[in-house]
């Protein structure tokens, strides 16, 4: 994705106004772009395009909409593209070949392909009518299963579904930045680049209630105008590739 990549939330499920996730979640995503973190993707480029495009520096939030359990507490993978073709035919959120569509679960739901088994989160795309391929990623909520999709149950913001969420999420948007039609960026294992850097997280630091970071961001409403995470590391795309930070 070499133009400026967009960001949009779905919540799914379960998500009172009081909860953590409605404002850590967008700020993440609002501050990840043209970040040492964000800036790994921008080793990946398009050969396709003249002098090999590289992916975008730029990572924007755009919008939110909430749908309840419109799927039930078990969404198919169907479903879960179901919701986020509505949520554009519906006018809840625009159409944006440039967009990342994330459909968050809260922690009450599962998706029955897997989570908390196999894997965490997963991006894929689809052909919509109208608008074109569109790029989406479902994540599911690490408090159903901290054991096995969060890196620690006391986490830097204090809740440790959020927090194991926005690893994830991270995880998710860069290779939809990198593979975003599952045909471009991937090794001879079938690896996308996060997949090749999944739980190390490299030097961490530890916060004022004991938890690991390793990533702070700006943050309107943090301590300090800033925020702590703990996010995975990438993949640096070179000769000698190798997993960082930055």
């Amino acid at each position: 994705m070499t133009k400026p990549v967009t960001a949009y939330i779905i919540w799914y499920g379960n998500w009172p106004a009081s909860h953590p996730a409605l404002t850590i979640v967008p700020e993440f995503l609002s501050n990840i772009g043209n970040s040492a973190w964000w800036n790994i993707s921008t080793t990946y480029y398009d050969n396709s395009a003249v002098g090999g495009a590289k992916v975008s520096p730029t990572v924007a939030f755009v919008q939110s909409t909430t749908v309840g359990y419109t799927k039930g507490t078990n969404p198919s993978n169907a479903g879960i593209q179901s919701v986020v073709t509505t949520a554009i035919s519906s006018g809840a959120l625009p159409g944006d070949v440039n967009g990342v569509y994330f459909v968050l679960s809260s922690a009450d739901v599962n998706q029955n392909s897997g989570f908390c088994t196999n894997y965490c989160g997963w991006h894929t795309n689809t052909n919509m009518a109208g608008v074109g391929y569109i790029k989406y990623s479902w994540v599911g909520n690490p408090a159903r299963c901290p054991a096995n999709c969060a890196a620690q149950t006391t986490s830097p913001n204090g809740d440790t579904g959020t927090d194991g969420m926005i690893s994830i999420m991270a995880h998710e948007l860069t290779e939809a930045a990198t593979d975003p039609l599952l045909n471009a960026w991937y090794d001879g294992n079938g690896y996308e680049n996060a997949d090749k850097c999944a739980w190390k997280f490299g030097t961490t630091s530890t916060a004022s209630n004991g938890a690991q970071y390793n990533l702070v961001l700006s943050s309107p409403t943090g301590v300090n105008s800033q925020r702590q995470y703990m996010v995975q590391q990438n993949w640096v795309n070179a000769a000698t590739g190798y997993c960082a930070m930055q």
